[in-house]
């Protein structure tokens, strides 16, 4: 086994240059860094990760805590965070709370003890994975980004445009002619939710369409829920279907295009389909959805970003707000 004495030895220079050459190479000359780097590779030497901690005071890791990683929006959070935080020599510990699990408050603050436990560099939050915890952020001591929308505005946070987003689908439908259009929701116990909403049905109103609560139902943004929707479309109003649908979410469309294929209802032929989500699975959906939102690798990017910034002492102010625009996509289903 290598060690850094062994190191020394190779290079021929003292243990504390090659700390230095390691930790601090501004401490030391061009010529000793490369013997001791050739010395590294000749050894197949690997610094403690644990002493480069205890000597420095960085650990060189980022904790991310997402809310449920059978949702096809984190992974793709995640793995775009991960490479962004990996260029430039960042690892990432990931934590899912579980939200759908029930016991998400519960996960939450056994994670948070972990992470200052753990002595990591800095936080990411995906949205709801503190769900109704927003006020722990206050006493978080490492620099953290909340992906989301934050009350409290306790650490830095970026955002989707929900409402806006919301309102391009619902001006888009209008404009496309449809006068009857069912509305399936996310949990109303979610802000996010709401906004896409109110967002949806403010561009309907504005555009002359009448807003009947009989064709909107509750989702849970979860698969299921997307074909309880759709069967209930099937029950209270298979006499007149309406001729359209908006959907909070990916996963719930993907429930309710199930039913609707397996029941002989056809996309878009009887029934016009849009989505409040824009992820690369969807583009090997037929038929393709028509939606509005923006990636999660876009909100990712951005986030890593701010955190980074407050990393490397570039942004030192009060806690900032970003928001970034929703992008419509008209496709087949609408």
């Amino acid at each position: 086994m290598s060690t850094i004495s062994k190191v020394a030895e190779r290079a021929g220079v003292s243990r504390t240059t090659v700390s230095h050459a390691i930790n601090h190479a501004d401490r030391v000359s061009r010529e000793l860094r490369e013997r001791v780097e050739q010395a590294i590779r000749e050894l197949g030497y690997q610094p403690n990760p644990q002493a480069r901690s205890l000597r420095t005071g960085r650990t060189d890791t980022v904790a991310m805590l997402i809310p449920d990683i059978r949702n096809p929006f984190y992974p793709e959070l995640v793995k775009t965070a991960q490479s962004e935080l990996e260029n430039v020599g960042l690892d990432m510990l990931i934590f899912n709370t579980d939200v759908p699990g029930g016991h998400s408050q519960d996960h939450g603050r056994e994670y948070l003890r972990q992470i200052r436990n753990r002595r990591v560099d800095g936080l990411i939050v995906g949205d709801f994975a503190l769900h109704g915890m927003h006020d722990v952020l206050e006493d978080i001591d490492i620099p953290t980004v909340f992906i989301g929308h934050l009350p409290n505005q306790a650490v830095d946070s970026i955002r989707l445009d929900d409402f806006g987003g919301g309102y391009l689908m619902g001006e888009y439908l209008a404009r496309q002619g449809h006068r009857r259009i069912a509305h399936v929701t996310g949990p109303d116990f979610f802000s996010e939710a709401m906004a896409r909403a109110d967002g949806f049905e403010k561009a309907l109103s504005d555009n002359g369409v009448a807003i009947d609560p009989a064709l909107r139902f509750t989702g849970s943004y979860l698969a299921p829920s997307g074909r309880e929707a759709a069967a209930w479309l099937r029950h209270e109003h298979g006499h007149a279907l309406p001729t359209a649908v908006f959907f909070a979410n990916y996963l719930m469309a993907s429930g309710a295009l199930t039913e609707f294929y397996d029941s002989g209802i056809s996309v878009p032929g009887q029934i016009a389909v849009s989505v409040f989500d824009d992820l690369p699975q969807l583009e090997y959906v037929r038929p393709r959805l028509t939606r509005v939102g923006n990636s999660p690798a876009t909100l990712a990017r951005q986030a890593t970003t701010m955190l980074l910034e407050r990393l490397n002492g570039s942004f030192t102010g009060a806690p900032r707000t970003a928001t970034v625009p929703s992008i419509l996509h008209p496709f087949d289903s609408a």
